[in-house]
């Protein structure tokens, strides 16, 4: 009587855990896309990941046989086995061992050990059939340390509708939240990490997006913003109340360039005169306040017609090389865009593009642009640069000495980022030392900020 009241009890409880499962099931179906839409994260570390983690660890042997990475047994083995094991079947091939799978906030990730004879490139080229198999959108490896690969994988693809932050600035001087990554984390400039940015890409390709959400972001923050425009300031004139000076001719480019190399040597001789090696040593009331100069089509500073424009274009070129030399030390810093770039525009640009240690490639009109611009520090890149298509505007891809990968900037419209310009524009510190070189400011607006920059000084000290 017991056993069969324990019986009874142990089906009633196993039919309740089953009808729970059974009815959580059902209502993850029922409401997984409302759920999935407005919940992303949590319905992939909830539902998504594990059902995906499963799905590697079945698959792993046969995908690895299917793309040529198993290595097969010595022949020996196999002959013995069949002496041995009265006909048995041959020993199963190597495959590479599989760390644990780890999830993100869009994918997952995990370690691979190369077998000998093994490169990093031979699972790259496997990559396709990864994400084919495992019904992800985006399969990336790289090279994790000696004998290791990492293998990171997107569910979904976040560059779609990327979502605007919370804050534009972040806490850390002159940092700025512009986009996200494929990865799905945040898409961070930081100039003090990386003090020189190109930025290149053709019209409509989200160039100007970019630096709207550059400016978005610096707007806010206690710096100086001075722009080059030779367009006729057409496009950064829009940012004009917080523009500390803007050059719309390249004469004027030349004048303005030419008093940010004297600002330079002034505060070179200050960070000297402190037994200091750069600005961001001396004490927090004495430092200088920084300097963003945003240079709107490169091309039009090295485009020549005569020898009078061959003169001012090599006192810019000579003048940008030495600012990028020089800047990040002295709190200057470059962020350079155009439509094309390339060596023939002059020995300038090659040396320039030699000191801009970030690179910003979106959809471009010819391959020499994204040669030039990716080509020297990650060649791996360009293919991805090249693949961007028209409708994928604000799309690009990131590159530097450690690898590369796509990003795309959120979309600022002009009028926020000319209204965010305009709500900040009494933070516009004045620079004495650009006070006459460029004809857009005039004496009362610079002596109107003088104080401004004071106060600034006082609230970071």
């Amino acid at each position: 009587m017991t056993n069969h009241a324990a019986l009874s009890a142990g089906h009633a409880a196993a039919t309740l855990v089953f009808t729970g499962l059974l009815a959580l099931v059902t209502g993850l179906i029922i409401t997984g896309p409302a759920l999935r839409r407005r919940y992303p994260v949590a319905w992939w570390l909830l539902v998504g990941f594990p059902v995906a983690s499963v799905r590697v660890s079945r698959t792993w042997r046969p995908l690895m046989a299917g793309c040529g990475l198993a290595v097969s047994r010595k022949a020996a083995l196999t002959v013995v086995s069949g002496l041995v094991g009265n006909g048995a079947p041959p020993p199963q091939p190597r495959v590479p061992r599989r760390g644990t799978v780890r999830p993100t906030a869009g994918g997952f990730w995990f370690v691979v050990r190369l077998l000998p004879g093994q490169i990093p490139q031979d699972f790259a080229k496997a990559a396709p059939a990864f994400a084919e198999t495992w019904l992800v959108h985006a399969v990336r490896v790289t090279p994790w340390k000696p004998g290791f690969v990492r293998i990171s994988a997107s569910a979904a693809d976040p560059l779609k509708e990327p979502r605007l932050p919370a804050a534009r600035s972040s806490d850390r001087l002159l940092s700025v939240a512009v986009g996200v990554l494929e990865t799905g984390a945040r898409w961070v400039i930081d100039l003090r990490q990386i003090p020189h940015w190109l930025i290149v890409g053709a019209t409509r390709s989200g160039k100007s997006t970019l630096i709207n959400a550059l400016v978005a972001g610096l707007a806010p923050q206690p710096v100086a913003l001075v722009g080059i425009d030779c367009k006729g300031g057409m496009e950064l004139s829009l940012y004009g109340p917080r523009l500390s000076a803007l050059a719309t001719n390249r004469t004027q480019a030349v004048t303005l360039l030419s008093a940010l190399v004297s600002l330079t040597q002034e505060r070179m001789a200050i960070c000297r005169a402190a037994h200091v090696r750069n600005v961001w040593g001396l004490p927090e009331d004495k430092r200088p306040v920084p300097v963003v100069v945003i240079v709107h089509e490169l091309a039009e500073l090295f485009l020549i017609a005569n020898r009078t424009e061959k003169d001012e274009a090599h006192a810019a070129g000579t003048a940008l090389i030495r600012l990028a030399q020089l800047g990040a030390a002295l709190g200057v810093f470059l962020i350079v865009a155009g439509q094309r770039v390339g060596s023939d525009l002059g020995p300038g640009v090659t040396a320039l593009r030699a000191q801009l240690g970030g690179r910003v490639c979106h959809r471009v009109a010819d391959p020499g642009t994204a040669e030039m611009a990716q080509g020297d520090l990650n060649p791996d890149s360009l293919k991805a640069a090249q693949a961007i298509r028209p409708d994928q505007a604000g799309t690009a891809v990131l590159a530097s000495g450690d690898g590369w990968e796509r990003a795309r900037s959120h979309l600022i419209p002009e009028k926020d980022a000319e209204s965010m310009a305009a709500a900040y524009a009494p933070l516009t510190p004045y620079l004495a030392e650009l006070h006459d070189a460029a004809s857009d400011f005039s004496s009362a607006k610079g002596a109107a900020a003088t104080a401004v920059l004071e106060r600034l000084d006082r609230d970071d000290a």
